[in-house]
Protein backbone atom coordinates (compact mmCIF):
# COMPACT_ATOMS: atom_id res chain seq x y z
CA UNK A 1 0.00 0.00 0.00
CA UNK A 2 1.03 3.44 -0.55
CA UNK A 3 2.49 5.70 2.62
CA UNK A 4 -0.20 8.18 2.33
CA UNK A 5 -2.88 5.05 2.31
CA UNK A 6 -1.00 3.60 5.34
CA UNK A 7 -1.15 6.98 7.30
CA UNK A 8 -4.61 7.45 6.61
CA UNK A 9 -5.34 3.68 7.72
CA UNK A 10 -6.89 3.38 11.14
CA UNK A 11 -6.11 -0.01 13.29
CA UNK A 12 -7.58 -0.74 16.34
CA UNK A 13 -5.68 -3.59 18.15
CA UNK A 14 -7.98 -5.90 20.68
CA UNK A 15 -5.66 -7.13 23.12
CA UNK A 16 -2.07 -5.63 24.32
CA UNK A 17 -0.63 -8.76 25.11
CA UNK A 18 2.56 -9.84 23.24
CA UNK A 19 0.91 -10.32 20.37
CA UNK A 20 -0.75 -6.87 20.09
CA UNK A 21 2.43 -4.67 21.44
CA UNK A 22 3.92 -6.51 19.20
CA UNK A 23 1.25 -5.52 16.43
CA UNK A 24 0.85 -2.40 17.48
CA UNK A 25 4.88 -1.47 17.07
CA UNK A 26 5.25 -3.16 13.66
CA UNK A 27 2.33 -1.29 12.46
CA UNK A 28 2.54 2.06 14.08
CA UNK A 29 6.32 1.61 12.15
CA UNK A 30 4.15 1.98 8.70
CA UNK A 31 2.43 5.30 9.78
CA UNK A 32 -0.85 4.00 10.48
CA UNK A 33 -3.19 5.53 13.33
CA UNK A 34 -2.77 2.47 15.96
CA UNK A 35 -4.51 2.10 19.32
CA UNK A 36 -4.65 -0.90 21.38
CA UNK A 37 -7.38 -1.80 23.48
CA UNK A 38 -6.47 -4.18 26.28
CA UNK A 39 -9.56 -4.95 28.79
CA UNK A 40 -6.89 -5.40 31.86
CA UNK A 41 -6.13 -2.42 34.34
CA UNK A 42 -2.87 -3.82 34.42
CA UNK A 43 -0.42 -5.21 32.45
CA UNK A 44 1.16 -8.35 34.18
CA UNK A 45 2.60 -11.39 33.11
CA UNK A 46 3.06 -14.27 35.76
CA UNK A 47 4.57 -17.65 35.64
CA UNK A 48 7.55 -18.44 34.12
CA UNK A 49 10.17 -17.70 30.92
CA UNK A 50 10.16 -18.03 27.81
CA UNK A 51 12.89 -18.28 24.89
CA UNK A 52 12.62 -15.84 22.31
CA UNK A 53 13.91 -17.23 18.96
CA UNK A 54 16.72 -15.75 16.68
CA UNK A 55 13.85 -15.31 14.00
CA UNK A 56 12.10 -13.11 16.51
CA UNK A 57 15.11 -11.44 17.61
CA UNK A 58 15.48 -10.57 14.17
CA UNK A 59 11.60 -9.16 13.97
CA UNK A 60 12.90 -6.61 17.24
CA UNK A 61 16.68 -5.88 15.04
CA UNK A 62 14.48 -4.85 11.72
CA UNK A 63 11.68 -3.00 13.66
CA UNK A 64 14.45 -0.86 15.97
CA UNK A 65 13.81 -2.36 19.89
CA UNK A 66 16.57 -5.46 20.16
CA UNK A 67 18.67 -3.92 22.23
CA UNK A 68 15.38 -3.24 24.49
CA UNK A 69 14.59 -6.41 24.31
CA UNK A 70 17.65 -7.94 24.71
CA UNK A 71 19.03 -6.17 27.71
CA UNK A 72 16.86 -8.15 30.08
CA UNK A 73 17.22 -11.52 28.50
CA UNK A 74 20.07 -14.31 28.82
CA UNK A 75 21.70 -15.62 25.19
CA UNK A 76 20.95 -19.26 24.90
CA UNK A 77 22.89 -21.58 22.62
CA UNK A 78 21.13 -24.88 22.70
CA UNK A 79 18.40 -26.57 24.30
CA UNK A 80 18.65 -30.45 25.88
CA UNK A 81 16.60 -32.97 26.32
CA UNK A 82 16.83 -35.59 28.92
CA UNK A 83 15.38 -38.65 30.63
CA UNK A 84 13.70 -37.97 34.17
CA UNK A 85 17.18 -39.06 35.88
CA UNK A 86 19.40 -36.98 33.50
CA UNK A 87 20.47 -39.46 30.76
CA UNK A 88 20.85 -37.61 27.09
CA UNK A 89 18.16 -37.91 24.72
CA UNK A 90 18.90 -35.18 22.33
CA UNK A 91 21.15 -31.83 22.39
CA UNK A 92 20.51 -29.67 19.74
CA UNK A 93 21.34 -26.25 19.17
CA UNK A 94 18.81 -23.64 18.69
CA UNK A 95 17.96 -23.36 14.69
CA UNK A 96 19.57 -20.20 13.67
CA UNK A 97 18.20 -17.26 11.35
CA UNK A 98 20.89 -15.18 9.46
CA UNK A 99 23.48 -14.41 11.95
CA UNK A 100 21.55 -14.90 14.54
CA UNK A 101 21.74 -17.59 16.27
CA UNK A 102 21.04 -17.38 19.91
CA UNK A 103 17.83 -17.79 21.59
CA UNK A 104 17.00 -15.08 24.25
CA UNK A 105 15.75 -16.50 27.47
CA UNK A 106 13.47 -13.79 29.32
CA UNK A 107 10.78 -13.58 32.15
CA UNK A 108 7.60 -13.48 30.73
CA UNK A 109 6.97 -10.20 33.22
CA UNK A 110 10.28 -8.63 31.62
CA UNK A 111 9.27 -9.20 28.07
CA UNK A 112 5.94 -7.56 28.29
CA UNK A 113 7.39 -4.71 30.19
CA UNK A 114 10.10 -4.17 27.24
CA UNK A 115 7.50 -4.51 24.37
CA UNK A 116 5.04 -1.93 25.86
CA UNK A 117 7.95 0.60 27.24
CA UNK A 118 9.37 0.82 23.11
CA UNK A 119 5.21 2.08 22.27
CA UNK A 120 4.65 5.68 22.24
CA UNK A 121 2.68 7.21 25.30
CA UNK A 122 -1.06 6.62 24.68
CA UNK A 123 -1.10 3.95 22.16
CA UNK A 124 -2.62 1.17 24.79
CA UNK A 125 -5.86 2.36 26.98
CA UNK A 126 -6.08 0.10 29.08
CA UNK A 127 -10.03 -0.99 31.00
CA UNK A 128 -11.60 -1.86 27.75
CA UNK A 129 -13.16 -5.10 27.72
CA UNK A 130 -14.44 -5.94 24.37
CA UNK A 131 -18.19 -7.36 24.06
CA UNK A 132 -19.25 -6.80 20.47
CA UNK A 133 -17.65 -6.98 17.13
CA UNK A 134 -19.57 -5.84 13.88
CA UNK A 135 -17.80 -6.13 10.57
CA UNK A 136 -19.39 -4.07 7.96
CA UNK A 137 -17.15 -5.17 5.26
CA UNK A 138 -14.85 -1.52 4.41
CA UNK A 139 -15.10 -1.43 8.46
CA UNK A 140 -15.57 -2.98 11.98
CA UNK A 141 -16.60 -1.77 14.66
CA UNK A 142 -16.30 -2.63 18.35
CA UNK A 143 -18.27 -2.02 21.33
CA UNK A 144 -16.93 -2.15 24.56
CA UNK A 145 -18.67 -2.16 27.81
CA UNK A 146 -19.64 0.60 28.98
CA UNK A 147 -20.88 1.41 25.58
CA UNK A 148 -17.60 2.63 23.96
CA UNK A 149 -17.83 2.21 19.91
CA UNK A 150 -14.63 2.24 18.25
CA UNK A 151 -14.85 1.95 14.05
CA UNK A 152 -11.60 1.40 12.32
CA UNK A 153 -10.57 -0.16 8.96
CA UNK A 154 -8.36 -2.89 10.08
CA UNK A 155 -9.68 -4.68 13.59
CA UNK A 156 -6.94 -6.84 14.48
CA UNK A 157 -7.74 -9.88 17.25
CA UNK A 158 -5.12 -10.30 19.59
CA UNK A 159 -7.38 -11.08 22.58
CA UNK A 160 -5.90 -14.69 23.14
CA UNK A 161 -7.11 -18.15 23.44
CA UNK A 162 -10.70 -17.03 24.66
CA UNK A 163 -10.60 -14.42 21.51
CA UNK A 164 -14.35 -12.79 21.09
CA UNK A 165 -12.87 -11.41 17.83
CA UNK A 166 -12.40 -14.99 16.50
CA UNK A 167 -15.48 -16.30 18.73
CA UNK A 168 -17.89 -13.99 17.05
CA UNK A 169 -16.73 -13.12 13.27
CA UNK A 170 -14.31 -16.86 12.71
CA UNK A 171 -14.80 -19.92 14.45
CA UNK A 172 -17.64 -20.56 17.45
CA UNK A 173 -15.21 -23.60 18.32
CA UNK A 174 -13.93 -23.56 22.32
CA UNK A 175 -10.51 -23.91 23.54
CA UNK A 176 -9.04 -27.73 23.91
CA UNK A 177 -8.05 -29.08 27.11
CA UNK A 178 -4.82 -31.25 26.86
CA UNK A 179 -4.87 -33.82 29.48
CA UNK A 180 -2.61 -31.56 31.32
CA UNK A 181 -1.82 -29.18 33.40
CA UNK A 182 0.90 -26.89 34.14
CA UNK A 183 2.84 -25.97 37.80
CA UNK A 184 5.21 -22.60 36.58
CA UNK A 185 7.52 -21.03 39.60
CA UNK A 186 10.37 -18.61 39.07
CA UNK A 187 13.06 -19.66 41.67
CA UNK A 188 16.49 -18.04 43.06
CA UNK A 189 19.31 -19.76 41.53
CA UNK A 190 20.50 -20.65 44.89
CA UNK A 191 17.33 -23.18 45.01
CA UNK A 192 18.43 -24.80 42.21
CA UNK A 193 20.59 -27.02 44.04
CA UNK A 194 23.18 -26.52 41.61
CA UNK A 195 21.29 -27.60 37.93
CA UNK A 196 21.62 -24.54 36.49
CA UNK A 197 25.64 -23.66 35.48
CA UNK A 198 24.93 -22.25 31.95
CA UNK A 199 22.23 -20.31 30.01
CA UNK A 200 20.45 -23.47 28.17
CA UNK A 201 17.31 -24.71 28.51
CA UNK A 202 17.16 -28.31 29.67
CA UNK A 203 13.67 -30.63 29.99
CA UNK A 204 13.27 -33.81 31.78
CA UNK A 205 10.65 -35.96 30.69
CA UNK A 206 9.34 -39.18 31.93
CA UNK A 207 6.39 -41.54 33.08
CA UNK A 208 4.04 -38.45 31.24
CA UNK A 209 5.75 -35.38 33.17
CA UNK A 210 7.67 -33.16 31.86
CA UNK A 211 10.00 -30.76 33.90
CA UNK A 212 11.65 -27.69 32.34
CA UNK A 213 14.61 -25.67 33.67
CA UNK A 214 14.81 -22.32 32.14
CA UNK A 215 17.82 -20.50 33.30
CA UNK A 216 17.37 -16.98 33.81
CA UNK A 217 20.63 -15.85 35.10
CA UNK A 218 20.77 -11.97 34.28
CA UNK A 219 18.35 -11.84 37.28
CA UNK A 220 19.21 -14.75 39.47
CA UNK A 221 16.59 -17.09 38.74
CA UNK A 222 15.21 -20.17 37.06
CA UNK A 223 11.98 -20.34 35.62
CA UNK A 224 10.50 -24.20 36.70
CA UNK A 225 8.00 -25.45 34.88
CA UNK A 226 6.47 -28.88 35.57
CA UNK A 227 3.69 -30.26 33.10
CA UNK A 228 2.00 -33.56 34.22
CA UNK A 229 -1.19 -35.61 33.31
CA UNK A 230 -4.55 -35.11 34.70
CA UNK A 231 -7.77 -35.61 33.93
CA UNK A 232 -8.99 -32.25 35.67
CA UNK A 233 -10.34 -29.86 33.10
CA UNK A 234 -10.44 -26.94 35.08
CA UNK A 235 -9.04 -23.54 33.96
CA UNK A 236 -7.72 -23.04 37.57
CA UNK A 237 -7.15 -26.24 39.27
CA UNK A 238 -6.40 -26.48 43.13
CA UNK A 239 -3.21 -28.88 43.92
CA UNK A 240 -1.68 -29.36 46.81
CA UNK A 241 2.59 -29.68 46.90
CA UNK A 242 1.67 -33.20 47.64
CA UNK A 243 -0.20 -33.34 44.53
CA UNK A 244 3.00 -31.95 42.46
CA UNK A 245 5.86 -34.13 44.22
CA UNK A 246 3.66 -37.17 42.98
CA UNK A 247 4.04 -35.64 39.65
CA UNK A 248 8.00 -36.04 39.99
CA UNK A 249 8.22 -39.26 41.22
CA UNK A 250 11.58 -41.07 40.07
CA UNK A 251 13.19 -37.60 38.75
CA UNK A 252 16.54 -36.99 39.73
CA UNK A 253 16.23 -36.51 43.20
CA UNK A 254 17.53 -32.35 43.04
CA UNK A 255 14.61 -31.87 40.88
CA UNK A 256 11.97 -33.84 43.58
CA UNK A 257 13.74 -31.28 46.31
CA UNK A 258 12.87 -27.94 44.04
CA UNK A 259 10.14 -29.08 43.55
CA UNK A 260 9.81 -30.13 47.65
CA UNK A 261 10.81 -26.78 48.73
CA UNK A 262 8.62 -24.70 46.59
CA UNK A 263 6.22 -21.75 48.20
CA UNK A 264 2.42 -23.12 47.09
CA UNK A 265 1.84 -19.01 46.97
CA UNK A 266 4.18 -18.39 44.53
CA UNK A 267 3.47 -21.17 41.80
CA UNK A 268 1.15 -20.07 39.19
CA UNK A 269 -1.23 -23.15 38.36
CA UNK A 270 -3.22 -23.67 35.11
CA UNK A 271 -4.86 -26.35 33.22
CA UNK A 272 -3.07 -26.86 29.67
CA UNK A 273 -5.36 -25.43 26.24
CA UNK A 274 -5.00 -25.24 22.70
CA UNK A 275 -7.65 -24.52 19.65
CA UNK A 276 -7.88 -26.44 16.91
CA UNK A 277 -6.90 -24.31 13.57
CA UNK A 278 -9.41 -21.89 12.69
CA UNK A 279 -10.16 -22.03 8.83
CA UNK A 280 -10.06 -18.28 8.08
CA UNK A 281 -8.56 -15.60 10.04
CA UNK A 282 -9.80 -12.62 8.33
CA UNK A 283 -12.67 -10.57 6.53
CA UNK A 284 -11.88 -7.48 4.79
CA UNK A 285 -11.81 -5.39 7.78
CA UNK A 286 -10.87 -7.46 10.25
CA UNK A 287 -7.88 -9.94 11.35
CA UNK A 288 -6.61 -12.27 14.42
CA UNK A 289 -3.17 -12.83 15.42
CA UNK A 290 -1.35 -14.78 17.98
CA UNK A 291 -2.96 -17.14 20.43
CA UNK A 292 -6.30 -15.66 18.85
CA UNK A 293 -5.41 -17.30 16.03
CA UNK A 294 -3.64 -20.53 17.18
CA UNK A 295 -3.54 -21.04 20.24
CA UNK A 296 -0.99 -23.77 20.56
CA UNK A 297 0.63 -26.09 23.52
CA UNK A 298 3.47 -25.08 24.89
CA UNK A 299 6.03 -28.01 24.54
CA UNK A 300 7.65 -26.19 21.41
CA UNK A 301 7.76 -22.72 23.39
CA UNK A 302 6.53 -21.43 20.15
CA UNK A 303 3.50 -19.28 21.71
CA UNK A 304 5.12 -15.83 21.89
CA UNK A 305 7.37 -16.38 18.77
CA UNK A 306 4.67 -17.37 16.13
CA UNK A 307 2.95 -13.74 17.95
CA UNK A 308 5.70 -11.70 16.83
CA UNK A 309 6.05 -13.23 13.77
CA UNK A 310 2.59 -12.58 13.16
CA UNK A 311 2.85 -9.03 13.82
CA UNK A 312 5.94 -8.54 11.84
CA UNK A 313 3.85 -10.97 8.93
CA UNK A 314 0.73 -8.56 9.18
CA UNK A 315 2.79 -5.74 9.01
CA UNK A 316 4.97 -6.93 6.03
CA UNK A 317 1.50 -7.70 4.11
CA UNK A 318 0.49 -3.76 4.29
CA UNK A 319 3.22 -2.44 3.21
CA UNK A 320 3.45 -5.26 -0.21
CA UNK A 321 -0.06 -5.34 -1.09
CA UNK A 322 -2.35 -3.22 -2.95
CA UNK A 323 -4.96 -3.07 -0.25
CA UNK A 324 -6.14 -4.12 3.14
CA UNK A 325 -7.86 -6.71 1.99
CA UNK A 326 -5.24 -8.39 -0.07
CA UNK A 327 -2.89 -7.89 2.46
CA UNK A 328 -4.60 -9.92 4.90
CA UNK A 329 -5.31 -12.66 2.34
CA UNK A 330 -1.26 -12.74 2.16
CA UNK A 331 -0.91 -12.73 5.59
CA UNK A 332 -3.13 -15.64 6.05
CA UNK A 333 -1.39 -17.31 3.09
CA UNK A 334 2.08 -16.82 4.45
CA UNK A 335 1.40 -17.49 8.06
CA UNK A 336 -1.45 -20.47 8.53
CA UNK A 337 0.39 -23.13 6.66
CA UNK A 338 3.47 -22.76 9.67
CA UNK A 339 1.23 -22.28 12.39
CA UNK A 340 -0.91 -24.82 11.51
CA UNK A 341 2.41 -27.15 11.35
CA UNK A 342 3.26 -25.64 14.73
CA UNK A 343 0.13 -27.01 16.43
CA UNK A 344 0.53 -30.29 15.56
CA UNK A 345 3.43 -30.63 16.72
CA UNK A 346 3.14 -28.90 19.87
CA UNK A 347 0.28 -31.42 20.72
CA UNK A 348 3.01 -34.15 20.57
CA UNK A 349 4.08 -35.51 23.90
CA UNK A 350 7.57 -35.61 23.67
CA UNK A 351 8.15 -39.30 24.18
CA UNK A 352 11.69 -40.74 23.03
CA UNK A 353 9.68 -41.85 19.81
CA UNK A 354 8.37 -38.72 19.28
CA UNK A 355 11.49 -36.95 19.50
CA UNK A 356 12.58 -39.11 16.84
CA UNK A 357 9.61 -37.78 14.55
CA UNK A 358 10.02 -34.45 15.29
CA UNK A 359 14.26 -34.77 14.99
CA UNK A 360 14.16 -37.52 12.28
CA UNK A 361 17.29 -39.27 12.22
CA UNK A 362 18.75 -38.32 15.46
CA UNK A 363 20.16 -40.30 17.62
CA UNK A 364 19.89 -40.16 21.32
CA UNK A 365 22.64 -37.72 22.42
CA UNK A 366 23.86 -37.70 19.29
CA UNK A 367 23.54 -33.85 18.58
CA UNK A 368 26.06 -31.86 20.06
CA UNK A 369 26.54 -28.06 19.04
CA UNK A 370 29.44 -27.12 17.11
CA UNK A 371 32.22 -25.98 19.42
CA UNK A 372 31.40 -28.32 22.31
Amino acid sequence: MQSSELKDLRIAIVGAGYGGAAAAKALSLLGAQVTAYEQAGTIREVGAGIGLRPATMNRFRQWGIFDAIAKVTSPSEYFEILTATGDPIMKEPWPADGEQTHTHLIHRGDFIEALLGVLPEGMVRLGHRLERVEDKGDTSVLTFAGGTTVEADLVVGADGIKSVVRQQLFSDKGPVFSGEHAYRAVISLDDAHGMVTDDNLRMYIGRGTKIYLLPLRHRGQVSFDITALCPDPTWNPQVTKEDMLRTVEGFDGRLVEITRGLDMADVNIRAVYDIDPVDTWHSDSAVLVGDAAHSMLHHQGQGANSAIEDAGALADALRDAASVKEALALYQATRKPVTDKLQAISRQGWSEDEINEVFPGQKPGSVVPAGE
